[in-house]
C-alpha cells in the first residue's frame, strides 16, 4: 500500500529535522570558497619541485594517467590538493615558485617537495636534504604574495586577472599536509631512536600551531588540516629498514607508532586552536586511518599490491634508492629505465615514497565526507564552526 504524499513529506521533513539535530552544520550552506590557499610537503606540491631548479625535475611516466605529462607532482596524476580545489569548481592550484603561465586568481599552493614544519638542518641539493622552504618561510611567502597581488590589481592592465581579490584572503580555504618529513629528518638524518624521535614531536606541533596562528592573524578563518600518513608502509621507508618490527600488514611497525604520537598530538593542538579562536573553522583530518586501509584491506577497495612500488625498480619491493622513477642509469653495463606498472589505477604506492592518483582519488572520496575529521565537517561545510564544549 503506498503512503499518502502527506505522509512522505512529513517523513522527509521529520528526517530531516533529525540529521540537524544530530549535526546541525549538515543543514548549512556549502561554504563558497572563492580560493584556497594550501601549505605542505611533496603530498600537495603541484609544481614548485620543478620550478625550483634546485633538483632536477620529474619526467614520464610522473603525471602520465592524467595529465599526460610531468607537472612536478609526485605522482602518475592528481594529488589531495586537486581533488580539494576541484571539489569547488576551482582550477588546480598553481605553484607559489611556479612564475611561468601562472594563475593565482583563485589561490596558490606553497607546498614544496622535501618541506618540514621546522626549518631543515640540510636542505637539498645536498644529498638527502630537504627542502629549504619550511613552513615558517611559505607563511612569509603567503604574506609577500598578498602585498604584491595587491599592487598588481591596483596598477590593472593583463596581469591584474591573475591574482586574487583582496577579500579572498579571508574567504579562503587554507589547508595544510605536512609533518611527515620531520620525522623522516629525525628518523633517518639525526638517526634519532624511537623514544627521542617522540620526544621532539611537541616541538613539531608548537611550531606548526606557531604557523597556524599567524594564517589566523593574516586573516585565515576556514583550515583543513591533515594529519600524517603511515610512514611505515612507505617503501623506502621498508628499503630503509628492513630488519624492523613489521606490523600485521608488512609495515614498519614503530615508524607507524610515531606517525600515530604525531598525529595525537596534533589533534589535541587543533582542539585548544578551537577553544581559542572560537570566530574560526578548525577541521582535522585523519588522512593516516584512511591510507592504512589501503594497506590493511586493498583487494576490498580494488588495489592490489599496497607496499610493492608502482614507478621502480629491484628488489622484492620493486625500489631500489639511487634508481628513481623515470630516470635511465648503467648498471653492470646495461641500461636501465626506471618505468611504470602496466595499471598504476589499482596500485597504491607509486614512486615508494607517494601514492598514485587511484589513492589518492579513494582517500579524498573518503575524507571529503566528514566522516574522518574532527569535528564531523565534510569539505563542502568546513567553513562553518563548531560549538566547543568547555
Amino acid at each position: 500500500m503506498e503512503l499518502p504524499c502527506t505522509n512522505i513529506s512529513f517523513y522527509v521533513l521529520f528526517l530531516g529535522l533529525v540529521t540537524c539535530i544530530w549535526n546541525p552544520i549538515l543543514c548549512l550552506e556549502e561554504c563558497d570558497f572563492p580560493a584556497i590557499f594550501n601549505f605542505g610537503d611533496s603530498n600537495s606540491d603541484t609544481g614548485a619541485l620543478s620550478a625550483t631548479t634546485l633538483l632536477p625535475p620529474p619526467t614520464l611516466p610522473f603525471g602520465e594517467t592524467f595529465f599526460h605529462m610531468s607537472t612536478g607532482r609526485l605522482s602518475d596524476g592528481r594529488v589531495l590538493i586537486d581533488f580539494i580545489s576541484k571539489s569547488f569548481g576551482l582550477p588546480f592550484l598553481h605553484a607559489y615558485l611556479d612564475s611561468l603561465g601562472a594563475n593565482f586568481s583563485h589561490g596558490a599552493n606553497f607546498a614544496t617537495s622535501g618541506s618540514t614544519i621546522q626549518p631543515p638542518i640540510q636542505a637539498f641539493p645536498v644529498p638527502g636534504g630537504y627542502s629549504p622552504f619550511y613552513l615558517g618561510l611559505q607563511y612569509d611567502q603567503l604574506e609577500e604574495f598578498k602585498l604584491q597581488s595587491q599592487i598588481i590589481r591596483q596598477k590593472g592592465g593583463i596581469f591584474a586577472s591573475l591574482v586574487p581579490k583582496e577579500e579572498y584572503f579571508s574567504k579562503a580555504l587554507y589547508t595544510f599536509d605536512i609533518g611527515q618529513n620531520d620525522i623522516g629528518v629525525a628518523l633517518f638524518l639525526r638517526n634519532m631512536s624511537i623514544q627521542q624521535v617522540k620526544a621532539s614531536i611537541p616541538n613539531f606541533i608548537n611550531d606548526f600551531v606557531t604557523n597556524l596562528k599567524d594564517v589566523y592573524k593574516f586573516g585565515g578563518r576556514s583550515f583543513w588540516i591533515h594529519n600524517t600518513g603511515p610512514i611505515g608502509c612507505l617503501t623506502s621507508s621498508l628499503v630503509t629498514s628492513p630488519s624492523a618490527e613489521k606490523d600485521s600488514v608488512g609495515c614498519v611497525k614503530p615508524f607507524n607508532e610515531v606517525a600515530q604520537y604525531f598525529n595525537f598530538k596534533l589533534k589535541e593542538a587543533i582542539r585548544q586552536l578551537r577553544m581559542n579562536f572560537s570566530d574560526a573553522a578548525f577541521t582535522y583530518v585523519d588522512v593516516y586511518s584512511v591510507k592504512y586501509s589501503l594497506f590493511q584491506d586493498p583487494k576490498k577497495y580494488g588495489f592490489e599490491f599496497p607496499l610493492i612500488t608502482c614507478c621502480g625498480t629491484g628488489g622484492m619491493y620493486n625500489f631500489t634508492f639511487g634508481l628513481p622513477c623515470g630516470r635511465s642509469t648503467l648498471a653492470n653495463g646495461t641500461q636501465i629505465y626506471v618505468g611504470s606498472c602496466k595499471n598504476p589505477n589499482v596500485r597504491v604506492n607509486w614512486d615508494g615514497g607517494h601514492y598514485t592518483e587511484g589513492a589518492n582519488k579513494f582517500i579524498f572520496d573518503r575524507i571529503s565526507t566528514g566522516a574522518f575529521s574532527d569535528p564531523p565537517v565534510p569539505l563542502r561545510m568546513a567553513c562553518h564552526k563548531t560549538t566547543v564544549p568547555k
